[in-house]
């Protein structure tokens, strides 16, 4: 939000530039205005193609959530019961949540979390859709209405997609509807219910405009239908989720990969997991379960810096693992004899998978998402350091957590020592020697979570069956045996999403949304649990979850630093970072409970007019 303000005063600055010039008394040729760019935008969006540019903005701002060091979707998993933050030898990085995670704390920053990110680039997001919706008229070289609908629809999907995410991680923002052209410090904040039913008018109307396919990258009808599934479950109507989302499974553009495909898939040594996040594979026409994309290439306009994911989430195993000898056991040296930093590639454990992810949720052996070659286990590693060759008998040997003593060899077991997703991580980095993980094309929806979209409206009405038979869809296409109606609750439905969508999904924005839904509804949780709206910060499904299944939140666990592991149930919120409150100073956006500022806020706006009943005019 201060991001959007310091712009709008710019713009304003020179508009007044202008003014001044021209009041001079002076009509000499030299003070007639020239433009100073063509890009000026009353010349960039007086056409379609104009319109069409200003969207490649919001898409570039989609990629940047999984692009670069520490990147924000990190902060996305590291506030659920699936992952921690690994990093342990400073200060800092989002351990423990009751001291660092405050309005005024460093916010935005790979070494500590992107929570500020999520609300900057959100709020960015959103001005670049409201751009085009409020110049949709602007344009006179049109095709079609059609065409002009389309570009509406897009610049719709846009903004929903946004509020969706803020709405899910910080509850009641402010709603801007418009392209602000001048500069405003009267925001207030919006209530989330009224926010969501606007995005889903909005998404409901853009339905029929957008085609089916689209140009990898672009935004089709499936992630409209997607999106609108999302948007119909944060609003708790059931059928309507069902609905959105039956549109996009039978709609016969997308369906699940279950054969092989693409340029793995003749590997007998892979499988169709291995196959579907290939990043060569990823953009293929002929993968029929890809919906939304953002597309990160070598050659891609703003350089990324990469995926970086094998650096994210690949264990820190180049050091603090001795062999049963004392000896340092391993080493990210490339072209040595036992080259694991060219296949696995150079972890520093930032994404540190907890017990739940490494081995709770999987209980088929036959998963092929957890099956050796998709999935790494440390074991999985063998002692490459050359220097012990002959003289260490361990050299080449799997890696070992204790010695028949029973000594740990781990220096640190936090960030060196667990379980990953190689399928889903490892991405070929040219330009690096030790591979961080380099430029892929990621999947934002892809089909699977709309099954699992589908289910989870199923169990919510209690139809138990369906849901098993959307969920089994998802999993017997891994190879695991499907489960059975009885066995269906939202808990089932999360333990799939972790196994099917880690590093894809927004999981604290979905874990989130689902505790809103049982404080609305009031309904009994598996846990036994009823929740309520009235102590929605104080008590709530997202931290219950957390705590059933944490093996280091509040558990008196430390980092080699000495900062301890800590979480809250108000949490399920997000702060608002203190800059977007304190800059806003004819208005008040709403801080929530658990931080300080929440003892200023004032109801939040019901209508969409933006008008706050304590305001003028």
């Amino acid at each position: 939000m201060k991001n959007i303000l310091k712009k709008s005063s710019v713009y304003l600055g020179l508009m007044a530039t202008g003014l001044m010039l021209s009041t001079t008394g002076c009509d000499e040729a030299w003070l007639e205005p020239k433009p100073l760019s063509f890009y000026a935008p009353e010349n960039t969006f007086n056409s379609a193609s104009g319109l069409w540019s200003a969207l490649v903005a919001c898409e570039r701002n989609m990629r940047h959530e999984y692009t670069g060091d520490g990147p924000p979707i990190l902060t996305e998993h590291i506030f659920t019961e699936v992952a921690v933050e690994g990093t342990t030898d400073k200060s800092g990085p989002a351990q423990d949540m009751n001291l660092l995670i405050t309005p005024d704390a460093n916010l935005n920053s790979a070494n500590f979390n992107r929570i500020g990110w999520y609300w900057m680039e959100g709020f960015n997001g959103i001005k670049y859709a409201n751009t085009v919706i409020s110049r949709i008229d602007d344009p006179t070289d049109y095709e079609s209405e059609e065409e002009r609908n389309h570009i509406l629809g897009t610049a719709y999907f846009h903004r929903a997609l946004r509020y969706y995410r803020l709405t899910n991680q910080f509850g009641d923002v402010p709603l801007i509807l418009e392209e602000m052209l001048e500069p405003r410090l009267d925001f207030y904040s919006t209530d989330r219910e009224v926010i969501l039913r606007k995005m889903k008018e909005d998404l409901e109307w853009a339905e029929p405009w957008v085609p089916s396919v689209m140009d990898r990258g672009q935004v089709p009808k499936g992630a409209i239908q997607h999106l609108l599934t999302k948007v119909n479950l944060a609003l708790g109507e059931f059928d309507d989720a069902i609905a959105s989302a039956s549109r996009l499974i039978d709609g016969g553009t997308h369906a699940l990969m279950t054969d092989r495909f693409g340029s793995t898939g003749n590997d007998p040594e892979r499988n169709v997991i291995w196959d579907l996040h290939r990043p060569e594979n990823k953009s293929l026409n002929a993968n029929t379960e890809a919906i939304l994309m953002v597309m990160d290439r070598l050659d891609t306009d703003g350089n990324s810096g990469g995926m970086s994911s094998m650096r994210q989430a690949v264990p820190f195993w180049i050091t603090n693992i001795n062999t049963p000898n004392g000896n340092r056991g391993t080493i990210d040296q490339p072209g040595i004899e036992i080259d694991h930093v060219s296949k696995y590639g150079r972890g520093i454990g930032r994404l540190r998978g907890t017990w739940y992810h490494q081995s709770m949720i999987w209980d088929d052996e036959n998963d092929l998402r957890h099956a050796p070659g998709n999935w790494m286990d440390m074991t999985d590693l063998v002692y490459n350091n050359p220097g012990i060759k002959g003289n260490d008998e361990y050299y080449g040997q799997p890696l070992q957590f204790r010695n028949d003593q029973g000594t740990v060899l781990v220096v640190d077991t936090i960030r060196s020592w667990f379980s990953w997703p190689h399928y889903k991580v490892f991405i070929p980095d040219p330009q690096n020697i030790r591979p961080s993980g380099g430029h892929s094309d990621w999947y934002i929806f892809r089909l699977a979570e709309t099954y699992l979209l589908r289910a989870e409206a199923h169990v919510w009405k209690g139809d138990l069956a369906s849901a098993a038979a959307d969920l089994n869809a998802v999993r017997t296409r891994a190879g695991a045996a499907p489960y059975a109606p009885e066995e269906m609750n939202i808990g089932t439905i999360l333990d799939e999403r972790a196994r099917e969508l880690y590093y894809e999904e927004p999981r604290k924005t979905e874990l989130t949304r689902m505790a809103y839904l049982f404080a609305m509804t009031g309904k009994q949780a598996y846990n036994g649990k009823t929740y309520s709206m009235g102590s929605f910060s104080d008590d709530n499904f997202l931290y219950d979850r957390i705590m059933e299944f944490t093996d280091y939140y509040n558990k008196g666990v430390f980092t080699r630093h000495g900062d301890t592991y800590t979480y809250s149930p108000y949490h399920v919120l997000w702060p608002v970072p203190a800059d977007a409150i304190n800059t806003n100073t004819q208005g008040i956006i709403n801080q929530n409970k658990g931080y300080a500022g929440f003892e200023n806020n004032v109801p939040p706006l019901t209508t969409v007019d933006g008008n706050h009943p304590n305001s003028e005019g």
